[in-house]
């Protein structure tokens, strides 16, 4: 069982795959700031957006974020709400600008919601799919159909209920590259020039629910369908430096405080062998097992949504029963896709992923 040091708080090793697991240091001070944001006498969740405590806080964490991601100044950073779900509805808003056709690759659940949303708006053409394989890969780039007269091609990096990952970014030859990276945003070092648009809910890797950021390059701003609400409105919300209206100020905070954890822990290039070593002692043991099994294709598993399924019918309740008296929680797979997920983001210390293996292991002597 993990616990939070002298104050004898007892936690658990939490897998879930969102909201998520939060670096403990972060949580820690966000509690002692909780009354009085250095010595303010205001808690961050009782300050006006338009003082300047607050718009320290938030240009603070627009600076972080750059300088981890090495964004360029040709891109803006957007500090929006209504999770990554709402910009399946922005991105061909704001991204068609007289074209009426865009290019989605389908990839799972999430990319499928993605396309759904989009076909309100455009013609979409799906230039590749990976449904024929119950979406256990990413479609290799030399099959994809691409559209000549496509406005942007949109895919999504990590699929968190299948676990598959691109591990590079696809080339298209020029045209815009719109991407929802929410599930392994900051997982790793990250070329932004390559993108029109990221986009990403903040509530796996960066902080709590309900705030979702969006980086989008500035020559995409303006010419939205004439239909898109104010707030979806890339260029309003890039003029307002994202305060067209009030933004979620405690969840800009929070990511503010993760985005100063990730740099002290070597950036994204010291996260990212975190994560591959974490995802690897994972998969290697799945692999080894005679009770357990991974359904995505090894070169395409995601390093921070790993599902597998138990061989032996019958077991996945007890299995998850003695995880959570264990310290494990939220090992259930997605409903849609049934067996076991770990999320493992970059607050899962490394000793949460060792005495889940250690459990498994354990669990398939008594039970394979």
């Amino acid at each position: 069982m993990a616990t939070a040091g002298a104050t004898d708080i007892k936690r658990v090793f939490n897998f879930s795959a969102g909201p998520a697991v939060l670096p403990e240091p972060v949580l820690k001070q966000a509690a002692e700031e909780m009354l009085s944001w250095h010595g303010s006498g205001m808690s961050v969740m009782e300050m006006s957006h338009r003082g300047k405590e607050f718009i320290a806080i938030a240009a603070e964490a627009e600076a972080d974020l750059r300088e981890l991601l090495g964004i360029p100044e040709t891109h803006k950073v957007l500090f929006l709400q209504g999770g990554a779900t709402v910009q399946f509805a922005a991105v061909p808003m704001n991204l068609l600008r007289g074209k009426t056709r865009a290019d989605y690759i389908n990839t799972g659940q999430w990319s499928k919601k993605a396309i759904s949303e989009a076909k309100k708006y455009c013609d979409v053409n799906v230039a590749a799919t990976a449904e024929d394989r119950n979406f256990t890969y990413v479609p290799d780039r030399s099959v994809w159909s691409l559209s000549s007269e496509a406005a942007y091609v949109h895919y999504t990096s990590n699929e968190t209920i299948g676990g598959v990952e691109f591990h590079a970014v696809p080339d298209t030859g020029g045209v815009p590259l719109a991407c929802d990276m929410s599930s392994d945003f900051l997982s790793r070092p990250l070329d932004v020039s390559k993108f029109g648009v990221i986009y990403a809910g903040a509530q796996k890797n960066v902080g709590p629910a309900g705030l979702t950021i969006v980086i989008v390059r500035e020559d995409l701003l303006g010419d939205p369908l004439p239909s898109t609400p104010t707030l979806l409105d890339y260029k309003i919300q890039a003029d307002n430096d994202s305060m067209y209206n009030t933004p979620p100020t405690f969840a800009i905070y929070v990511a503010g405080l993760v985005f100063k954890w990730v740099k002290e822990q070597g950036g994204l290039s010291g996260v990212e062998q975190k994560n591959i070593a974490k995802a690897s002692l994972l998969y290697d043991f799945i692999d080894s097992s005679g009770l357990y099994q991974s359904p995505v294709a090894p070169a395409d598993r995601s390093r921070m949504n790993i599902p597998f399924t138990l061989r032996k019918e019958g077991l996945d309740d007890q299995f998850l029963k003695e995880a959570r008296e264990h310290g494990m929680v939220q090992l259930k797979g997605h409903r849609s896709v049934g067996g076991m997920r770990a999320s493992i983001y970059n607050a899962m210390p490394i000793e949460g992923v060792q005495a889940l293996c250690g459990f498994m292991k354990e669990f398939e002597a008594r039970n394979g």
